[in-house]
């Protein structure tokens, strides 16, 4: 597997609903995607859930590194880089990755949950109580995903967690809407 994320920053007088026009369109072109778990078109608002700015981006679970690296090689990024210019790309290597037990509900929000990993850490452990935690999240109603992986230059821990309803808190995180949810390969997660 292979996840990553793009983010563009918008200026403040941004239409943001050419984004959410942008995602209903382009969304869908990605429900059948090879090697791919799920995209998750997401954005922020100024001002909205603790934004600072406007950001539109993209976060991706691929079963497939494959996959991954033939989109970020091909036409379809290629638009990308078109539109918004050439981004950088947040890469990971998940640890852990499962599907909720509301994989059906449609997802309304994502939450982004970062961790630093201290040198002496146990990683053994932490990775055993990061998939605890990941399979508690996953049976919380309204849970359509969640993954955690593993920020290999920064040493930390990234969560992601797909949800139909608003998280109560954030812990820290930094929280999405989600535009659209393209999910071909949420079937293969545990």
């Amino acid at each position: 597997m292979f996840a990553m994320q793009y983010s563009h920053r918008l200026p403040a007088d941004y239409d943001m609903q050419i984004i959410r026009q942008r995602a209903a369109r382009r969304g869908p072109l990605w429900d059948d995607t090879q090697g791919l778990a799920f995209k998750a078109f997401v954005s922020q608002e100024r001002g909205r859930h603790g934004a600072a700015g406007h950001v539109y981006a993209s976060v991706y679970l691929w079963l497939d590194a494959a996959a991954a690296a033939s989109f970020l090689m091909g036409e379809r990024f290629q638009a990308v880089i078109d539109s918004f210019g050439r981004p950088r790309v947040e890469t990971w290597l998940p640890l852990d990755a499962r599907a909720g037990t509301d994989r059906a509900q449609k997802a309304s929000w994502l939450l982004r949950e970062e961790r630093s990993l201290e040198a002496g850490a146990d990683r053994a452990a932490l990775h055993a109580a990061q998939i605890e935690s990941n399979r508690q999240r996953a049976a919380e109603a309204g849970t359509v995903a969640v993954w955690t992986a593993l920020d290999l230059d920064a040493w930390r821990l990234v969560r992601f967690t797909l949800s139909s309803h608003e998280p109560e808190t954030t812990n820290g995180g930094t929280l999405y809407e989600v535009l659209h949810l393209a999910r071909p390969g949420i079937g293969a997660l545990a």
